[in-house]
């Protein structure tokens, strides 16, 4: 009766069993990755920067879920200088990617697409009903996303694609009360010999 030993030798020079693993050879990894690595961090501002958002990015292929992004990113908030700077890295690639959707808005204004529009008819008692199928360029589908962007750019900075009136000061443009005491006092005399002008026609 052959030993264990000789039992597994056998088992490693015909191939390996399904489910165990050689010596050294590491099992295959399944799920997203979830430990931090510098190549998938620069892949990922890499794309953020020509525009893709970061869910779309998180769903491809070798990339972590969205909530590991966050945590990567929180954690090194936590460490501070002693950080790696991945939140300023996916702030500053997220910045140029907003570029790259204003610039995607111009290529959706200048491309015409030609699609098909459908027009459904009902006829009367004695007449089918009839479609009508016409080509034409999908306005309303160009215009929908040009808005759908420009809005979203808006959202996401306010100072640089919003359509802000300043009304109020803020930090940039304080807002500047001009009192001139003279002005004033003037104004309230006029307005005093005016209303007593009033009076004395009365």
């Amino acid at each position: 009766m052959p030993s264990i030993a000789q039992i597994l030798e056998d088992a490693a020079s015909k191939g390996k069993p399904e489910g165990l693993a050689a010596k050294g050879e590491e099992k295959k990894k399944t799920g997203r990755p979830s430990k931090y690595n510098p190549e998938t961090a620069e892949k990922m501002c890499e794309l953020l920067s020509e525009g893709v958002p970061l869910r779309e990015i998180c769903r491809m292929e070798g990339m972590p879920a969205w909530r590991t992004v966050y945590d990567w990113m929180y954690r090194d908030d936590a460490l501070g200088a002693g950080g790696v700077g991945l939140s300023a890295a996916i702030a500053r690639a997220r910045e140029v990617g907003y570029d790259a959707m204003a610039e995607e808005c111009l290529i959706i204004a200048d491309t015409p697409r030609i699609g098909l529009k459908k027009t459904f008819s009902s006829g009367s008692d004695e007449d089918e009903d009839s479609m009508t199928v016409v080509e034409e360029d999908m306005l309303g589908h160009r215009k929908l996303q040009i808005e759908t962007r420009l809005k979203l750019l808006a959202k996401f900075n306010p100072k640089k694609y919003g359509d802000r009136q300043i009304l109020a000061g803020d930090a940039e443009n304080p807002l500047e009360v001009q009192n001139d005491a003279m002005t004033i006092l003037a104004a309230a005399v006029k307005n005093l010999e005016l209303k007593r002008q009033t009076v004395n026609e009365e």
